[in-house]
């Protein structure tokens, strides 16, 4: 366990939880969009639909941790192993939430794209799925977990000290 930047004060940490779970939600957001569109347009039923878009939530996910580590000098092998220590948590709460309220919303799977319903139903869905995962975001890194993790790499590389292998 890495206590070398414990995150003591609860203003800094409330911070650092609302930037994670942004940082997240963004990723998620790009996958479940491009997901539902692509499911839509091809005229995939709902379950192929939100299987493709959880499959993107996480790719962009991760992806949107990977690239700025391996920018700051940290070995591919270790970006993904960062990735998926910091972010896998919080995606999965992101995508059970968020399909869950898609799912709860009648109609809203099978509204077309140029629906207000669809795009309506899936920012909804995708803020709710953010408000849900905050308090676990925070909680993770008020135990150096989760985006602590990473938070550290990059902290180092504003630092200057970018040689992590």
């Amino acid at each position: 366990m890495n206590r070398a930047r414990p995150v003591a004060h609860h203003a800094s940490l409330n911070r650092l939880a609302f930037s994670a779970t942004l940082h997240c939600l963004t990723g998620c957001s790009i996958g479940e969009v491009a997901g539902m569109v692509i499911g839509t347009a091809l005229g995939l039923g709902n379950w192929s639909t939100i299987a493709l878009s959880v499959v993107l939530a996480f790719v962009f996910g991760y992806l949107l941790t990977i690239l700025p580590l391996l920018r700051s000098g940290v070995v591919l092998r270790t970006a993904i192993r960062l990735a998926f220590a910091s972010d896998t948590v919080s995606i999965i709460v992101m995508e059970i939430v968020d399909n869950a309220v898609v799912l709860a919303i009648p109609g809203a799977m099978d509204a077309g794209l140029g629906s207000p319903l669809f795009w309506g139903s899936l920012a909804l869905s995708l803020l709710i799925a953010g408000a849900a995962a905050y308090p676990v975001v925070r909680w993770l890194i008020a135990r150096n977990r989760g985006h602590a993790v990473v938070h550290q790499y990059h902290a180092d590389a504003a630092d200057g000290h970018s040689s992590h292998h």
